[in-house]
């Protein structure tokens, strides 16, 4: 992802939102770019909005792609919803 603008200095934290299709249904996934004043954590994870409030799932590791939107499953094995 490329932006023409360096935006690093306006933030203190930049968090990605991603859509992406698994198993015939929407899910969406969470990552941490850029976090001021602490450790980063590197892990993609499973994320949804839901009636009880935020859900941050365990990381996606039986993906690769999820950040283009178009995930593949790594040795076919896929997460559970």
């Amino acid at each position: 992802m490329r932006t023409p603008v360096d935006a690093s200095y306006l933030a203190d934290a930049v968090v990605l939102l991603r859509y992406f299709e698994s198993e015939g249904a929407v899910r969406q996934a969470i990552s941490v770019l850029k976090k001021r004043g602490g450790l980063h954590e590197r892990t993609i994870r499973d994320f949804a909005l839901t009636c009880e409030g935020i859900r941050v799932g365990e990381p996606l590791r039986n993906f690769r792609g999820i950040l283009t939107g178009v995930p593949v499953p790594v040795d076919g094995l896929l997460v559970p919803s």
